[in-house]
């Protein structure tokens, strides 16, 4: 089995290799330091099972999952979040509960060998997982090689495109392959309002509400773009800004 290995410390990695060791039908094909090595590395190696840290710089394991997709096993390996522990027992293939023995490791490599994920169990450990996280403080957008981590904070706003939404920050604008429905229910609905069933708006960058015709309404931007509201959208808009 093609074992990639994902931890920010040194000795995490050195204690996985050592006990990754006494198992045969193992093979070490990389080992990354962060989030972005492990998302380049799942694509060029293709291994079968990934042993994934939660807490780490650039991209965490949840992030991870998401740009890196379904196709290996994801064992996670962390000493927090005790919520998240409970979502994976239900969920994910294994994880491993720092400090871990052998014979812990042992069973997680027997669950790996005798099953694989699937997809739709994999996407409900990232989805509930952020849940228990809170908001998306940044959004991962992966276009081509190349990740844009885009906080969420500095989002105008986001425009539905078919199964695309178009996420609008700074001046830019980036196309990520999701539901709308889906992103929103990831965003502080305290910060965005869906105004439109093809937009939801950062109130923050809301300049003005202005008429657009005799019943209808669009959202002025701080940068000129207007935006239109839907009658329900439109007393969201007043609820917030009153």
């Amino acid at each position: 089995m093609r074992v990639l290995i994902v931890d920010d410390e040194h000795l995490a990695r050195a204690l996985l290799r050592e006990y990754l060791a006494g198992h045969a039908d193992i093979e070490i094909v990389g080992e990354c330091a962060n989030g972005f090595e492990a998302v380049k590395a799942i694509g060029e190696l293709d291994p079968e099972l990934v042993f994934l840290d939660i807490q780490m710089p650039k991209l965490d394991g949840f992030e991870v999952v998401e740009l890196a997709g379904a196709g290996p096993h994801y064992v996670f390996a962390t000493a927090y979040d005790q919520f998240a522990l409970k979502a994976f027992e239900v969920h994910a293939i294994d994880y491993l509960l720092k400090p871990f023995s052998r014979e812990r490791l042992a069973q997680a490599l027997d669950h790996a060998r005798s099953r694989r994920p699937q997809a739709p169990r994999l996407d409900a450990v990232v989805q509930e997982a952020a849940q228990r996280r809170g908001y998306l403080e940044r959004v991962l957008i992966k276009e081509g090689a190349r990740v844009h981590v885009v906080p969420s904070a500095s989002i105008d706003y986001i425009e539905a495109q078919d199964d695309y939404v178009q996420v609008a920050a700074g001046g830019k604008a980036h196309l990520k392959n999701q539901r709308m429905s889906e992103l929103e229910a990831q965003l502080d609905p305290q910060v965005f309002i869906r105004i439109h069933r093809s937009y939801i708006v950062n109130v923050g960058a809301i300049a003005r509400i202005e008429p657009a015709s005799k019943d209808n309404y669009c959202a002025v931007l701080k940068d000129g773009t207007k935006l239109p509201i839907s009658r329900s959208g439109y007393q969201k808009v007043r609820d917030m800004l009153n």
